[in-house]
């Protein structure tokens, strides 16, 4: 399958929150980019479908937004830790909090080494 996106995501790893009305399921960020994020879950959204994710940094603060599932893949449990992806891939489409501490995030992490 063609790579669709412009903007490239890096690999990082952040503790989250989401669900559908209330963020009350735990998973972490495999990637993350500017418009986007892949989490790494067994608790599958559909496509289509609208989450709201609490993102956890490494300070404790939280960076909360609204997000559309764009795929997904769902894997067993037992197979999580085998699997490249198991979960599914998120374009944010507006932020309720942090948006600025998000965006320098992801300069941070995307700048050349």
């Amino acid at each position: 399958m063609a790579e669709k996106r412009i903007l490239k995501r890096r690999r990082r790893r952040f503790a989250l929150r989401f669900g559908i009305d209330d963020p009350n399921r735990l998973a972490f960020t495999e990637d993350i980019s500017p418009d986007g994020m892949f989490i790494k879950t067994t608790n599958i959204a559909q496509p289509g479908t609208r989450v709201t994710i609490n993102l956890i940094l490494a300070d404790e603060q939280v960076v909360s937004m609204v997000g559309r599932v764009m795929w997904a893949k769902k894997v067993p449990p037992q197979m999580i830790r085998l699997v490249k992806k198991s979960g599914f891939g998120v374009r944010i489409e507006r932020f309720l909090s942090g948006e600025e501490r998000y965006r320098r995030l992801c300069d941070e992490t995307l700048a050349p080494a």
